[in-house]
């Protein structure tokens, strides 16, 4: 497998307990991001290396950088329509850019005029923003929240072909570690996630990032 692991207890130690923060596998180049998906469309993506067959464009996407949100989501791949998991390595200029392009997928007073004008914003959006509970292994809730990103249009074509630098199916992986979610955690490896950092501050109030 080309995904970098580590044991599950070295990155609880040095990751944030509480907030609103983006945790994922980069570098200077790519990020990993994480989708789940039936059988046809999973395999197509994993063996062409893009989006392509059954795959919708015409529909709203959501990746995800945190793999064990992923894993909460798609019941660790056993979910009807989900048993495929995805890691796919984005160019991470392009990762960037789905970020700038955000619409948060709720209300919030402090970014918008009013509710009228963030629900244009919604409208003629093609990034969705959602915050939600991180996931220990065993599915249960964390004080941290993990973010989810909503493609559509133009930003979803240009995902699904474009910016992709590889797709790997981890599905093997995600059913061998299926049977360490619950317990110590002692044997349980995933994938290795650091902070990502967002450095222009503009983009960085408008996600709701905490501070590191």
């Amino acid at each position: 497998m080309r995904l970098v692991t580590e044991p599950y207890l070295a990155q609880v130690s040095r990751s944030p307990k509480t907030g609103r923060h983006i945790i994922a596998q980069f570098d200077d180049n790519f990020v990993i991001v994480y989708q789940a998906y039936r059988q046809a469309s999973g395999h197509f993506a994993a063996s062409h290396g893009y989006f392509g067959g059954e795959f919708r464009l015409n529909r709203m996407s959501w990746i995800k950088p945190n793999f064990l949100w992923m894993m909460y989501r798609s019941e660790w791949g056993t979910k009807p329509g989900q048993e495929v998991i995805l890691a796919v390595k984005l160019k991470r200029s392009a990762f960037d850019e789905i970020l700038a392009n955000v619409v948060h997928s709720s209300y919030i007073p402090d970014l918008y005029s009013s509710e009228a004008e963030w629900k244009k914003a919604v409208k003629h959006s093609s990034v969705r923003l959602q915050w939600d509970p991180d996931r220990h292994p065993s599915g249960a809730k964390l004080e941290r929240r993990a973010i989810q990103l909503g493609l559509r249009g133009e930003i979803l074509s240009r995902y699904a072909t474009e910016w992709i630098i590889d797709i790997e199916d981890i599905s093997e992986f995600v059913q061998q570690q299926h049977q360490y979610k619950s317990g110590d955690w002692t044997n349980l490896l995933t994938p290795r996630e650091l902070l990502y950092p967002v450095t222009n501050p503009d983009i960085a109030k408008k996600l709701g990032l905490s501070d590191p």
